[in-house]
């Protein structure tokens, strides 16, 4: 008897961006379709030491490198353009589809990748431009973010429409850019939408976002009549504050010194391309600075978040080769907190005051507001598109669970909400939709300067290790003709315990290494393989039943 043919189906593949706030990537296929929509990477959380950041794992693309009609980038941020250069070219280096500066933004960090070779590459107007990659077609919405020339996109399938916000907000003054495309969004709401897939990230929020407006304003209060000078320290590819700060500056008669490489690089591509307009004369150097009276200047930077190496920091810390703080310099965070810097961004608040300057915040005034649409707004994309399903997507599994409550309480049914992890399989039908039991590898992928690592790799393992309980090494001298012992075994810790206060210890543990040598037949060679082992072993079980700890134990034999 033939077997009844399967009824088509879509499947939907999130490889990160689930389970955190990052690593966005997520796969569209149908049938031997594969369409990707980001591919960005995450920042490393307290348990990577050494590393740089995390991208998606995309071993369930190999093989399937033919089957990839296009790459879909919605915006220029790096939690869904980093993982761009590492990835590409493992996958066959398919079309990336995406707006004109976003393009820019990931043409110029490929500089630092040269050999992975050049990216294809092709620019879309969402207020025009649709697609066909293979089985679907692709339209876009324009939507604002905290970075110019966001969209949303919505992919029909033969089983029906799946429509993917990116991050977005409404704002219905935005500087410098034209609102969130309602209009549209209404329209796509009214031909039908089987999945809404939207972003999660401010679903803890209550209300609806600030207008950027609204922060001009307040960012203009606290310029006019300033005598002293101001630094603004932001994120470096918030473009659209750096348009504002432009702007205050040439009506209040002040130049601006943009500082920080990543937030340089940003503001030359934005200015090449017009996005970003300033007079002549309005963007100086640290050196033309050095000229002008303090009430006379605007320094925007980067380092909000407390980043070491960044150059609020670097300020605070009097490591800064041309600037140097200045008493009553007016320092403006124009950022949120990032979730873990805290303490971090209050130890810079705390050294900025102790040396006179005054500082504003977003607690304080409304001199900041998030790229992320809040409560309301959430819900009012909901409303608007009208969905049969929902994922909501982008966030911590918290912020994806309220996400979901807030679609039931504007009437989506609560088994049409779904809350897949990374990895999992969602299938759609013309008429069913699941998450399936099936999943596929969705672990981290590590990098670093030494390359790119998965999450089980042996070097990770060893840096948590030595994170935790520290190392502790054992040399022993042997004397190569007759086996034995020269001299004490020499012991050396380093993140385990202070050796000095831990006498006691340190002997017991010495004595342990010369019984473990001496303990040899005295009329057989040294295996010294054995004896590394046995030393790191028994030393190793020593110390942790001593200490409940396990540090590293590293034993140097030395034939002499």
């Amino acid at each position: 008897m033939p077997q009844a043919k399967q009824e088509p189906r879509l499947k939907i593949i999130p490889l990160g961006g689930l389970e955190e706030v990052g690593r966005n990537m997520t796969i569209f296929e149908y049938d031997r379709d594969i369409v990707i929509v980001d591919m960005g990477l995450q920042f490393p959380e307290e348990d990577m030491p050494g590393i740089d950041y995390v991208i998606p794992n995309i071993s369930y693309l190999k093989g399937k490198e033919n089957y990839i009609r296009g790459v879909i980038v919605t915006h220029g941020h790096f939690d869904h353009i980093g993982g761009i250069p590492h990835i590409m070219h493992k996958i066959g280096n398919p079309t990336i589809f995406t707006a004109r500066l976003t393009q820019a933004i990931i043409e110029k960090r490929q500089e630092d990748y040269k050999e992975q070779g050049k990216l294809n590459i092709y620019t879309v107007d969402p207020d025009k431009d649709n697609l066909q990659l293979g089985s679907f077609k692709v339209e876009f919405f324009r939507v604002n973010h905290n970075i110019p020339d966001g969209f949303g996109v919505v992919i029909h399938s033969p089983v029906g429409s799946v429509m993917h916000t990116g991050d977005f907000k409404f704002d219905p003054s935005p500087v410098g850019e034209k609102p969130t495309d309602i209009e549209k969004i209404k329209k796509f709401g009214q031909r039908g939408i089987k999945l809404l897939m939207s972003d999660s990230t401010g679903s803890e929020t209550e209300g609806d976002s600030i207008s950027e407006q609204s922060i001009m304003e307040t960012l203009d209060q606290i310029i006019q009549g300033n005598k002293n000078r101001i630094i603004i320290a932001t994120f470096s590819s918030l473009l659209s504050r750096i348009q504002q700060i432009i702007m205050l500056a040439e009506k209040c008669g002040r130049k601006v010194v943009i500082q920080g490489y990543s937030m340089k690089s940003n503001v030359e591509i934005a200015v090449k391309l017009g996005y970003l307009k300033a007079q002549k004369g309005t963007l100086i150097s640290p050196k033309e600075m050095k000229d002008l009276p303090k009430e006379k200047v605007i320094i925007a930077c980067t380092g909000a978040q407390g980043e070491d190496r960044a150059v609020l920091m670097r300020i605070a810390n009097k490591e800064h080769r041309e600037i140097k703080l200045i008493k009553n310099d007016t320092v403006i965070f124009s950022s949120s907190v990032v979730p873990g810097n805290e303490r971090t961004v209050q130890r810079l608040k705390d050294n900025l005051t102790r040396q006179g300057a005054e500082l504003f915040h977003y607690k304080m005034m409304d001199v900041h507001t998030g790229g992320h649409a809040l409560r309301d707004d959430l819900k009012r994309m909901i409303q608007m598109t009208n969905p049969k399903y929902f994922v909501p997507i982008h966030g911590n599994h918290y912020m994806l669970k309220i996400h979901g409550d807030l679609a039931a309480d504007v009437g989506i049914p609560r088994e049409n909400i779904l809350l897949p992890d990374n990895g999992h399989i969602m299938e759609f039908t013309e008429t069913t939709g699941a998450i399936t039991k099936r999943k596929v590898p969705a672990n981290h992928v590590m990098v670093d300067g030494l390359g790119i690592h998965d999450s089980s790799n042996v070097v990770i393992r060893d840096r948590q290790m030595l994170a935790k309980d520290g190392m502790f090494v054992v040399i022993a001298t042997i004397d190569g003709k007759t086996g034995k012992l020269v001299g004490n075994p020499d012991l050396i810790s380093r993140g385990f315990i202070y050796m000095k206060e831990s006498k006691g210890l340190v002997e017991q543990a010495r004595k342990k290494v010369r019984k473990i040598v001496e303990s040899k037949k005295v009329d057989s060679s040294v295996n010294y393989a054995y004896l590394k082992n046995k030393i790191r072993d028994d030393v190793g079980q020593f110390l942790y039943s001593k200490t409940e700890r396990r540090p590293m134990v590293l034993p140097v034999v030395i034939e002499v």
